[in-house]
């Protein structure tokens, strides 16, 4: 039997009813392999998610639904990296859902 996190949908519904996403430019710190990324990035603009483990990445990318692959890019890096070594750029919000 598969095991289904957060079915009820709490998760998302108490990210949406901490801000408004839709058509935002996300930044997503911590997106691990993506699970929730994909649940809100069919009403963003873009989303931008990174994480420092390579597989957590490797697994987001393989799960992402074809139907947002252009709306998400996946990035494995660390914040500090990522900040170094990325131009500057404006996003309308950043997510740490689970990243602490």
């Amino acid at each position: 039997m598969a095991i289904r996190s957060d079915p009820e949908g709490n998760e998302i519904r108490a990210l949406f009813d901490m801000a408004d996403f839709s058509e935002k430019h996300i930044l997503e710190i911590g997106c691990g392999d993506g699970r929730m990324t994909a649940r809100y990035a069919e009403i963003v603009e873009h989303v931008t998610a990174i994480d420092a483990f390579e597989k957590s990445i490797q697994r987001a990318k393989a799960i992402l639904p074809d139907t947002l692959r252009d709306q998400v890019e996946f990035h494995n890096i660390p914040l500090e990296d990522f900040a170094a070594a990325t131009e500057p750029a404006v996003f309308d919000l950043a997510v740490m859902a689970w990243s602490l």
